[in-house]
């Protein structure tokens, strides 16, 4: 499993091989996000290693948040890829199964 970031306004969603399958890393970095100002809500899948954080673009943004996970070891932004780069991934794996059918 790799990083993963995708952000919308007042939205952010990583997913993070760290806290896969691991309940005790996943609620600390809920505990974590949710002493941040500005964060609203936070949900995490320990299934995916998925987590959505609703925040308040006013008070802090998803560079704060991605900072604040990196710095406490939850996520390597260096290593995500995004939305855009995994449905590139997707599309091109589906056109090589697609080609050798044809």
């Amino acid at each position: 499993m790799t990083y993963y970031i995708h952000n919308v306004p007042g939205r952010l969603r990583i997913k993070s091989p760290v806290k896969k399958h691991d309940g005790g890393a996943a609620a600390e970095m809920v505990r974590l996000l949710e002493a941040s100002i500005g964060v609203k809500s936070v949900s995490t899948s320990t299934t995916t290693g998925s987590c959505l954080i609703h925040c308040d673009q006013a008070m802090t943004g998803p560079d704060d948040l991605v900072l604040l996970l990196r710095r406490e070891g939850y996520f390597d932004p260096s290593q995500a890829i995004t939305n855009e780069d995994y449905i590139r991934n997707v599309a091109g794996k589906l056109f090589s199964v697609l080609a050798a059918f044809v």
